[in-house]
């Protein structure tokens, strides 16, 4: 291949193709995301609204669980079959599995089987986007003129944001057009559905590409490798790579992609209490500069090189991401944050008594008084400080205490009513106490955190933007599909995917609504750290070995 790259008219073909695809994908995961309050009311009920929100959430991770399987498999069949009869089949099994959650029925008619069919189909969605991401910038990078390989490769990074920012618009005006009761009822449905009109597209692009010209010449050479997985994985040569890439690279780019793009948006709703109409209107009118700051930072990558802006990325992340979200608490609910200050809630409790929340498996029930008041404060998004006592937990919001209950011996419909009584208990003298149900649409300050959510974005933007291209430069034509996925899903999927559930373990632990962004902070420092002293820069490879 020419270092000039495709025709520009056949270069717009390929672009359009695989940002279809992405678009497609990252659609599909974020309306899941987007709508797990509602999803576990569907599926989850009987286990309360606390319990029932953490199982939708592990549902969520279930699906990058398995995304590393996805990548092994789909990298082999994209290194000894094809790039383009790959991707083919894995948007089509995402599209499928996408459109079967909007007809599923929930548990009112299936029971907890309706549980166990939903996370069925988020696992065939996470096993499909296992070979997307990479044969889409493989895709992309082969075709792609050297010089410009960033800007190129960095329009497959931009549809991910493009992909979050339809699925939102999708909800806020399916929300808007049949209202918040209708919706939460069946309306939920509509995004799913319609899914299956950008799969009709996507396929239709798609099918009109040739294979990788890379990918043919190094077949008709004779070059392609047999056991694709074997020389990725069990040579140390190419190992060593990999390892750099996930730890490096991956690893921090998926606590602080998702951060940024997913958590903003459940810490908004969730933790502090923001409608979740006005959580979609921030987060799309943010998504818009970072669109623009994705495209930036993938030019800027072929001036500069792939490393110092990945490096800033990081590093930007590793400093602002706790007081931003501070500053974000201050900015959409105020009255939080005074309330916090002036009314301290403890929880009282024996040591032995609480445990860390996390579950990845969803099989822990968290029983105990502790667990039960800690989850609930989680929930609500009220900070609160521990204290070592003896006998049952019990919530102490000011002077007022609100005893806890031990759920372990209970069966599942009692616990589900005790819990219910006990939330009910503890908002009422929450209320009382000046804590407020919900966030006060009138008093957000909206330049300010249309800002500060910007500013979280830039750090993912910088990273996220050059990322494929560096991605594709590390490995050779003959094993790139299987050596590049496997990282990106693992970074992604496992250190990424499982954040939301990590991050709550984190805070539940604490008391502080904000412990759990330690863990994508401490990420990215690492990140930073091997990124800095091992990761070689790639700018200008010559890919077609």
């Amino acid at each position: 291949m020419s270092n000039e790259g495709a025709p520009a008219s056949r270069m717009r073909l390929v672009l359009a193709a695989s940002a279809a695809g992405t678009i497609f994908e990252w659609y599909d995961f974020f309306i899941f995301g987007s709508l797990a309050a509602i999803i576990a009311k569907h599926f989850f009920a009987s286990a309360g609204d606390t319990q029932g929100y953490i199982f939708a959430l592990l549902t969520f991770a279930a699906g990058f669980a398995v995304r590393p399987l996805g990548a092994i498999v789909f990298g082999w069949f994209g290194d000894r079959t094809g790039r383009k009869r790959t991707f083919l089949v894995t948007i089509t099994i995402m599209g499928l599995a996408t459109f079967a959650i909007g007809l599923l029925p929930d548990a009112s008619r299936l029971g907890l089987n309706a549980a166990w069919l939903l996370l069925a189909l988020r696992m065939l969605q996470g096993f499909a986007v296992g070979g997307e991401y990479g044969g889409a910038a493989i895709y992309v990078a082969e075709h792609a003129d050297a010089k410009k390989r960033g800007a190129a490769t960095g329009w497959i990074q931009v549809a991910a944001t493009v992909g979050l920012f339809l699925a939102l618009a999708v909800i806020f005006a399916t929300r808007s057009w049949m209202g918040e009761d209708a919706f939460a009822a069946w309306g939920w449905r509509v995004p799913f559905l319609l899914s299956a009109g950008l799969l009709v597209i996507s396929l239709w692009i798609r099918l009109r590409l040739d294979e990788s010209p890379l990918f043919r010449k190094m077949q008709e050479e004779g070059r392609g490798s047999q056991a694709p997985l074997a020389e990725a994985f069990f040579q140390w040569k190419n190992l060593r790579v990999i390892l750099i890439a996930l730890f490096g690279l991956m690893m921090g780019q998926g606590v602080v992609w998702y951060t940024a793009n997913f958590y903003a948006q459940v810490f908004l709703e969730r933790v502090v209490k923001v409608e979740p109409r006005m959580v979609n209107l921030l987060i799309m009118a943010v998504l818009v500069g970072s669109a623009i700051l994705h495209v930036f930072f993938a030019r800027l990558s072929d001036r500069t090189g792939r490393k110092p802006v990945m490096l800033f990325g990081l590093a930007l992340a590793a400093i602002v991401f706790v007081p931003g979200f501070k500053m974000l608490t201050q900015a959409v609910n105020p009255a939080l944050a005074e309330a916090s200050a002036r009314v301290p809630v403890t929880v009282v409790a024996a040591p032995s008594d609480c445990s860390v929340q996390f579950d990845p498996i969803g099989k822990t029930k968290f029983t105990s008084s502790c667990d039960i008041a800690k989850s609930t404060l989680a929930a609500a998004g009220v900070p609160y400080r521990n204290e070592a006592g003896e006998g049952l937990a019990h919530v102490r919001v000011g002077g007022k205490d609100v005893a806890s209950f031990d759920g372990s011996n209970l069966p599942a419909a009692g616990l589900a009513s005790a819990r219910k009584a006990f939330e009910t208990q503890l908002k009422s003298v929450l209320v009382a106490s000046g804590y407020p149900p919900s966030a006060d649409s009138k008093k957000i300050d909206m330049p300010r955190a249309i800002l500060i959510l910007l500013l979280l974005m830039t750090g993912a933007a910088a990273l996220y933007g050059p990322q494929a291209a560096a991605l594709v430069e590390l490995f050779p034509t003959r094993i790139r599909y299987s050596a590049l996925s496997l990282p990106y899903h693992i970074g992604n999927g496992w250190f990424g995917g499982f954040l939301p559930a990590i991050a709550f373990a984190i805070v539940a632990a604490t008391g502080d609504i904000y412990a759990g962004l330690w863990y994508p902070v401490a990420l990215a420092a690492i990140g930073f750290v091997v990124t800095l002293i091992f990761l070689p820069e790639t700018r200008g490879r010559d890919i077609s070995s």
